[in-house]
Parts: structure tokens; sequence; C-alpha cells
């Protein structure tokens, strides 16, 4: 099979594209697949690392605002549509896989014109704008949220799931117990896991840090990655209050959390944003949440991503404008004070969770790729 993947700008679209590639090389080893994706994004290193050629195309997507620096991206999307056709005339895909973002504009539009059948994988609940335009023409839409469903037009949209590199451990309890030991917390406490993404999350972090100065987390312990950038400022804030941030109490604070899988199979409770890949790992290892949107995400997509768990009594939403000190410290001391609520929080999570995604996808694929021949 001859694969063309268009992944571009964040872990969310690239990683699920990468994880699809692998499937379907684990099951045709002779399959030649190459992504297509910008100099910009994080494709630029996750997809070489990953062991795949990347060729790139000078791609912004569809602009919402009218200004003369949209114009300029507009014009040049438009044209890297002709550098898309040139790499799929070159390199003859029997198909094309689109992970969301701008980069599937330029593609899609480009396999749309060479007669090259595509489709499409939607990891938010709210589609993107690539998704919504490109859907009507595209073989099939993979979606990882039933909710998505309703959203796009288009027949034949799968509810497939999202491939995650975060997997269910299913750790015992004197397991968990011995882990969190390992950690240097007290095993018998609650252990809170916060984190911002990769980056970090700046209004979290200032919430934390205010529960900290506040000392008012005597009911449960943090471990919290604060994000590479904002971990020296966070440190330089903490010691203008006299508090070594090596040296709390029931807090343990990282610039960022490697072994993540482990972190949230051992956690009772997840406070994060609402990212796409976020938000099926919350499900995948099966953890109740409390969810704080990224409020400029593009369409808001994350409150509804945020939403939609919420609604299935997987997580609770603090919105960003009503993030402070006081409404993060009482949601969590709420919930962690309810063990019931948290274990039954953490079922409905786990039996939203879709197992066997890549296989689900690749035989949807390979589907694709008969009918065409």
């Amino acid at each position: 099979m001859k694969v063309i993947v268009a992944a571009a700008g964040t872990g969310g679209h690239i990683n699920p594209g990468i994880a699809i590639a692998n499937k379907i090389k684990e099951e045709e080893k002779n399959s030649e697949i190459v992504f297509i994706g910008t100099e910009r994004g994080m494709e630029k290193n996750l997809v070489p690392h990953a062991g795949y050629e990347l060729k790139t195309i000078d791609s912004y997507g569809i602009p919402r605002r009218l200004t003369i620096e949209n114009m300029k991206r507009f014009f040049k999307t438009m044209k890297s549509v002709n550098e898309a056709k040139k790499i799929i005339r070159e390199f003859k895909p029997d198909i094309i896989v689109g992970t969301g973002g701008y980069i599937c504009v330029s593609v899609c539009m480009a396999a749309r014109r060479l007669k090259v059948p595509y489709v499409i994988h939607e990891s938010n609940v709210l589609p993107g704008i690539a998704t919504k335009i490109f859907a009507k023409n595209a073989e099939k839409i993979f979606v990882g949220f039933e909710e998505t469903k309703k959203n796009i037009k288009n027949k034949n949209v799968i509810v497939t799931g999202t491939p995650t590199k975060i997997k269910r451990l299913d750790y015992d309890e004197t397991t968990i117990e011995n882990k969190k030991t390992e950690l240097g917390f007290d095993k018998t406490m609650p252990l809170v896991l916060i984190f911002g993404g990769s980056q970090g999350a700046q209004s979290i972090n200032s919430s934390i840090i205010d529960i900290i100065k506040k000392n008012n987390h005597n009911n449960y312990q943090v471990l919290w990655a604060s994000g590479p950038k904002q971990y020296p400022l966070i440190k330089e804030e903490l010691e203008k209050e006299g508090i070594d941030i090596n040296n709390i109490k029931g807090i343990h604070i990282k610039d960022y959390i490697y072994n993540m899988e482990e972190t949230m199979n051992i956690c009772d409770l997840i406070v994060a944003r609402s990212g796409a890949m976020t938000s099926i790992e919350i499900e995948k290892v099966g953890k109740p949440a409390i969810l704080i949107p990224f409020p400029f995400a593009t369409e808001n997509h994350q409150e509804y991503n945020a939403r939609a768990l919420e609604k299935k009594k997987v997580a609770k939403v603090i919105l960003d404008k009503d993030l402070n000190e006081q409404t993060l410290s009482e949601m969590i001391n709420s919930l962690i004070s309810d063990k019931k609520t948290l274990i039954e929080m953490g079922k409905k999570a786990k039996e939203l969770s879709i197992n066997n995604v890549e296989d689900r996808i690749y035989v949807e694929i390979k589907e694709v790729v008969n009918y065409n021949k």
C-alpha cells in the first residue's frame, strides 16, 4: 500500500497520523508511506523521529478573520495546493489520510482535483474547518467521539476512537500504593495529577501557586507538570514567599513528566486542559477529571471536548475565566472527599474508551484501497 499522511501543527494531529502509519507498516511491511507537513509545526521533529519521510509545503489553512496577514497566508495556501499536487503525482498514493489541521486544506483539495481517494480522522468533538469543508468528498471520516457524528455531513462517519500512546495498565491497589511510595508520596492520601499540555498552562499554574501559598492542599497530594518554560518562573515566584520548590510537603513540581502513562494510571484525579488527546487519554486510563478548556483554542473546540465528558459524568468543567485558587481548590476538595463519586466517574470514563483503535482504522483504510483498485 502506498499512503500519504497529511499531518501538521500539534501533536494532537501528528501523533494519530504516526500511529496510523505504524499500524499500516505493521500489517503490510512493504508499504510506502510519506507525510506532508510544513516547516513550522511539530511534524518537523516528530515525523522523522518516527522514521518517516516528511515532504513540506507552505500551507496555512483557511483564515477565520479578514486581515492583510491572513489574506497573504490564504494565497500561500492556495499556492501550496499545487505543491501538494506535485507530491501526489510523483508518489502516486493508493490513499491519502488526513488527520486534521490546516494542512488538510491543501492536501485534500489537491487529492480531490487529482481524483485520489482520501479519508480524514477528526480527534475533536467539534470538527475543524478543514474536516467540515472536505468531509463531503472523503471516502470515510473517522472520529474519536460519538458526539462528532452529528456535526459532519458524510454518511460514512465511523466512530473509531483516536490512537494514543497512553494505555490503561490495570494496576491493582497494592501496585498503585507502591508506585506512589516510589515517587515520594504518602500511599494513603489521594494523588491529584495536574498538567496543562507539554508547554504548561499559565492560568492553571497561577491557581496552583496560590493554593500552595495558602497551604490549601491538606486533603490531597499533587504531582504537577508546570511546563519547561514556566518552571523557573514558578520557582522564582515561590522563593519570594520563602518556599523551596523542591521541598513542599505533599507537592512535587516537575517541568515535564516523562512517564505520563504510569502517572495517569496511579493518580486519583486529573486536572488538565481538554485538548483532544488529553480527553481521549482520560477515557483510556479511566480516571475522573477537572477540565479547564483553553479559551483561545480554534473554534473553542476544547470546551466542546470538555462538555462532552461532563455530559457523560466523567469530568467537571471550570472555564478559564472562572478559574482561580478558590474555584479550583473547592472543586478538588469536593471530589477528593467523595470517593464514591470519584470511582463512579472513573468507571464511566473507562466505559467510553474504545479499544483496538488502530486496528479499526486500518481495516477501514484497507477497504477503501481495495474498493478503488
